[in-house]
């Protein structure tokens, strides 16, 4: 891309392909100060651009409406960027893992790693406590699984002077999941330096706008990070010319309205945990895991706390919002809800737009009240295509049949139950194409989205959730927020499109998007722009 140099806060993008509902075949579009002020043809670029705008010349490009990550735990993926991380993805027994522990032992006090998972394992056996002792070398270790609600811990960390994990489950054995995980979490977040934080935070914000992201919902909590992580990335500034992804924060505690606003919150949602996850056994389920006979695991709160958790947001005009998994946990909070709506009338708790985190589980029960109440779906299509499958990890802990009804983005979608997609990173990967492909292609047929709905639910899904309805869309008087993509070939996906219904058909009237059919790469991203500041610029 080439262009003149500026001599006014305009900036008119020509000779691309501008993907905008306001006009299918627009190949310009104007920019002023942060707002987008027009989008049309290259020919009546000249008429509509102001005097000595700064001309761009695209090349051929795409531009979008950048993405939104609507769950991240920035400070845990920049960590893992900066390599103060120890990256376990790839181990495959519990040998393996105390094998990567023992080469990373440098001698510090404090060893974390983050990324293990034993459903991949062929042997799950867990190390112990005290061979990750030996392992480390007598430094505290605390190992995050991959779904960030278990992990495994050494003596030595266990038994640090303000560690509160003594005494609750898995203190004897080093495997921490509830409220022993998330204490050992919240202490060794405590514990990072406030200069390692900082950098770990500009490091994923950074590789955010490489990717195209231009915001992020950052999942915040007593035990993502702590009060003192949030304030810190709510308050980042860029030190030099680039912008940052704007950020908007969420305090995961429950009942704890008034404490999230005072850290700057939008509000005491995201991972305020109805229950835990699948893969470590921790969602609350209406029937038994189908691999561990009898055990159905158990909602970490009752409908009345949610009921109360919604009232007080409706009180103070903050978004209320729960993790949850499992069905059984979202019988639950889909009883909190009726009761808030019961209480005040549904239009109010519509108007607060509250939020459900991962909601793989949903019936058509749970969906229609959703839709009815107004509640945000923020999910993960990365999961499906992490674990889902005949030969997934959902399949293994829930059976095929069980499995087979997860995350049904379509279902959702019909219902007008609005759609954020996320990453949940570092859980799995800050990747929005492949996100987009994923809903698209999903791994349980009929479950999925067309390549446009999946991408709205990537870029204004995400605005909508924060209550913003006029961003996330390239139309005159929204936000400047863009990115810009290496020219490729532009398909139009059918409304009900499967793999294959593509068409280049120019009659279509419908702006088009990268071809994600199977094995085709991701784009890659040129610029990307927030706010009409440049925070990306490819090399």
């Amino acid at each position: 891309m080439s262009s003149t140099p500026p001599s006014s806060p305009a900036t008119l993008l020509v000779n691309g392909f501008v993907h905008s509902p306001a006009d299918p075949f627009a190949t310009a579009l104007l920019v002023v100060d942060d707002t987008v002020a027009w989008v049309g043809s290259d020919a009546a670029a000249t008429t509509s651009a102001p005097s000595g705008a700064r001309v761009v010349d695209l090349d051929g490009a795409l531009v979008t409406a950048a993405f939104v990550d609507a769950h991240v735990h920035t400070t845990a993926v920049g960590l893992r960027l900066v390599g103060a991380v120890l990256d376990l993805s790839h181990v495959r027994s519990a040998r393996e893992l105390l094998d990567a522990v023992r080469g990373a032992a440098s001698g510090a006090p404090l060893l974390l790693g983050e990324g293990w998972d034993e459903t991949r394992w062929d042997d799950p056996r867990l190390p112990t406590a005290g061979e990750l002792d030996e392992a480390a070398g007598g430094a505290q270790v605390l190992l995050g699984r991959v779904d960030a609600h278990a992990s495994l811990a050494g003596t030595a960390l266990l038994r640090a002077p303000g560690q509160a994990a003594a005494g609750t489950t898995g203190h004897l054995t080093g495997h921490l999941t509830g409220t022993a995980h998330t204490a050992a979490t919240s202490w060794a977040y405590a514990h990072l330096p406030a200069e390692l934080r900082t950098l770990a935070q500009r490091a994923a914000l950074r590789h955010a706008a490489s990717l195209g992201i231009g915001a992020v919902h950052e999942m915040g909590g007593p035990g993502f990070g702590g009060p003192e992580d949030l304030r810190a990335l709510l308050s980042l500034t860029s030190e030099d010319e680039l912008a940052l992804p704007r950020v908007t924060g969420y305090w995961g505690e429950l009942g704890a309205s008034a404490r999230a606003l005072e850290l700057g919150a939008a509000g005491a949602a995201g991972d305020v945990l109805a229950d835990g996850t699948l893969g470590s056994r921790t969602a609350a389920l209406r029937e038994p895991y189908a691999d561990r006979a009898g055990w159905s695991g158990e909602p970490y709160v009752s409908a009345a706390q949610v009921r109360d958790a919604v009232l007080a947001a409706a009180a103070d005009g903050s978004q209320a919002g729960f993790h949850v998994i499992g069905d059984g946990a979202l019988d639950v909070v889909v009883a909190g809800l009726r009761e808030a709506a019961e209480r005040v009338g549904a239009s109010v708790v519509r108007a607060g737009r509250h939020r459900l985190e991962h909601l793989e589980m949903p019936d058509a029960g749970a969906v229609a009240v959703l839709a009815d109440l107004g509640v945000v779906a923020s999910v993960q299509p990365a999961f499906d295509a992490a674990w889902g499958g005949a030969d997934g990890m959902y399949a293994a802990r829930l059976g095929a049949e069980r499995a087979a009804r997860l995350n049904p983005f379509g279902a959702l979608a019909a219902a007008g139950v609005v759609l954020a997609f996320g990453s949940d990173a570092p859980v799995t990967p800050l990747a929005p194409w492949e996100a987009v492909r994923a809903a698209s292609q999903p791994r349980t047929p009929g479950a999925g989205l067309s390549v446009r709905a999946a991408f709205a639910a990537h870029t204004r899904g995400g605005w909508r959730a924060i209550g913003r309805d006029d961003a996330g869309v390239l139309v005159p008087g929204a936000p400047a927020t863009y990115a810009v993509w290496e020219p490729g070939e532009l398909v139009v996906a059918a409304p009900d499109s499967r793999v294959a219904a593509w068409s280049t058909d120019p009659r279509s009237g419908i702006p088009g998007l990268p071809d994600l059919s199977p094995g085709v790469p991701a784009p890659r991203c040129l610029r990307t722009v927030v706010d009409g500041r440049t925070a990306y610029e490819a090399s």
